[in-house]
């Protein structure tokens, strides 16, 4: 497979930035099941809305490649 895969935010699947969607993309699986996995984190972990902030900044959208 020579094919290179990037993360990156989602522009045309997103729900807030793109986050969940992205990283759903990069490991080839359903967005529903990382943000179900987000909600679960948020809810149980308590530090999901920070990661999610600093994933937001860190991995840059489809749009600005």
């Amino acid at each position: 497979m020579d094919e290179t895969r990037k993360l990156q935010r989602s522009t045309s699947n997103k729900m807030i930035a793109g986050v969940c969607a992205g990283i759903a993309n990069y490991f080839n699986l359903d967005p529903t099941i990382i943000r179900v996995l987000y909600v679960l984190m948020v809810f149980f972990a308590g530090f999901g809305i920070l990661l999610y902030l600093i994933l937001w900044l860190v991995i840059p959208s489809e749009s600005q490649q």
